[in-house]
């Protein structure tokens, strides 16, 4: 077994130093009854300073991402020596898609992942894949696009309300599409449409984007009849597939959808290529929505307890370091266009990562929040985030029976494992990685009820059920 060890130590020890007025105190929380993670050993010292040694169990790691940008807190984890710096030899590989990465992290191949938001939540709860998966990382907020082909745009653009100087104004609602909705439905030929996944956040938001202006995306089960309907086009009135997220742009462009919902690059893909238009971004659907968490599953963590705090550690320390400053945006975009991560062009990559989005050509706009990776505490797992994703899972009959308030936030502390992200963010304290003031420490996981919404709906996470009885499209 190797010991965590920081680079200017040469022993298998990683010692940390926590110092208080002369009295010692311990840098990690201790462990919670559900956490299971074993307290850190600890060494005799001088009166003021506790040493801790963390324990880990495994040192070479290998974790699967998708090509999109926001694997960066994983990339930059590996780049800047944050995992050398807790013993871990960490080796990262792309994944051809979701199933694929989510069923490799399930059998073992992978120790863990970049994954949607909706993936740990959706095995958990058996849509899909049935295994227990966790977290505690989220790796990002917001960072997704809806765009429409250049003739949808063309169609849309007349009724779209404008500036005085003739600019769209934004955020743009899907009200203007419901006109060529409603006729494609009338003629027999439903649009097409492309997300990346049935539990992904594109699926939820480009429904939620459609519902909040009359559009019904269809749902996966009939309450009524008991149908369920695996792809999710029951009573709809567009048709959503899945399409992998680096084909997106070429899947518009050869017209067998018409829009989609993903994450960049590419909907500046598009833009770029000149075959599509990105309409509107998920930051206007839900301000500061929770994108891609690191998942592993529940019996990777009953195995490598210490070594799931090591890499919580270095994927904090990535994410701080993506947010400090717009010069580190413009390394990471370049680390992320080489062929072995994103393999898009820079100028894509950079054009949303460092603080802009480009909607029609030339229609660039200042986005500073259009890619967050530790501002906000969008880091930290909160069970509230998770709640979410159940309550859209109920909406679109993912989850075909009705759950009781308390159902939900079981569920939450089930998958969301905050206990850990604080135990790695006090040991980072302690370390001089960072300070009390990075962390909402005190939070019983739950951020403030928000109307920040597309729609204006408030959405209380301890109130899920009166938050899904508030839609007018969406099972009751």
């Amino acid at each position: 077994m190797k010991l965590n060890l920081p680079l200017f130590f040469l022993g298998g020890l990683c010692i940390l130093f926590s110092i208080s007025c002369g009295k010692t105190e311990s840098s990690v929380a201790t462990p919670s009854p559900e956490g299971g993670l074993p307290a850190p050993k600890t060494a005799t010292g001088p009166p003021d300073t506790a040493m801790e040694f963390l324990d880990i169990e495994k040192d070479t790691l290998k974790f699967g991402f998708i090509k999109l940008t926001d694997c960066a807190p994983i990339v930059i984890a590996k780049e800047k020596g944050y995992f050398d710096d807790e013993g871990l030899s960490v080796a990262v590989e792309a994944q051809g898609n979701w199933k694929e990465l989510l069923n490799r992290v399930i059998n073992g191949d992978l120790d863990g992942a970049h994954m949607l938001a909706g993936q740990p939540i959706g095995a958990t709860v058996g849509f899909g894949s049935q295994a227990d998966i966790v977290t505690a990382y989220s790796l990002d907020y917001n960072g997704n696009g809806i765009t429409v082909s250049n003739e949808i745009w063309a169609q849309m653009k007349p009724a779209v309300p404008k500036n005085p100087d003739g600019s769209p104004i934004h955020p743009i609602k899907a009200d203007a599409l419901k006109p060529i909705v409603d006729s494609a439905k009338a003629a027999g030929n439903k649009l097409k449409m492309g997300m990346v996944f049935p539990v992904s956040t594109h699926n939820y938001e480009i429904r939620y984007w459609l519902a909040a202006s009359g559009i019904n995306p269809g749902f996966y089960f009939d309450p009524a009849t008991k149908q369920v309907d695996v792809p999710g086009f029951l009573n709809g009135d567009v048709e959503l597939s899945v399409t992998p997220p680096p084909q997106m742009p070429q899947t518009l462009e050869a017209g067998t959808i018409c829009a989609y919902c993903v994450g960049e690059p590419w909907n500046q893909q598009a833009v770029f290529k000149k075959i599509g238009v990105p309409v509107t971004t998920n930051y206007d659907i839900w301000k500061n929505n929770p994108e891609k968490v690191f998942g592993v599953s529940q019996e990777w963590t009953d195995k490598h307890p210490n070594t799931w705090i090591a890499v919580t550690k270095a994927l904090i320390r990535a994410g701080k370091w993506l947010d400090a400053s717009l010069e580190n945006r413009k390394e990471a975009a370049k680390i992320l266009s080489q062929p072995n991560y994103v393999g898009a062009p820079y100028e894509v990559i950079a054009n949303s990562m460092t603080g802009t989005f480009e909607f029609e050509a030339g229609d660039k706009r200042p986005m500073p929040d259009f890619n967050v990776f530790f501002r906000y505490h969008a880091s930290y797992p909160f069970y509230s985030d998770c709640i979410w994703f159940l309550t859209q899972m109920v909406r679109w009959g993912q989850i075909p029976e009705q759950k009781p308030d308390a159902w939900f936030g079981e569920m939450a502390q089930k998958i969301y494992r905050p206990e850990v992200y604080e135990k790695a963010a006090r040991m980072l304290i302690a370390e001089g990685h960072a300070s009390e003031a990075d962390f909402p420490f005190g939070t019983d996981g739950y951020r403030p009820a928000t109307s920040e919404f597309i729609d204006g709906k408030l959405y209380d996470a301890k109130k899920p059920n009166a938050y899904i009885q508030s839609f007018s499209i969406g099972l009751k």
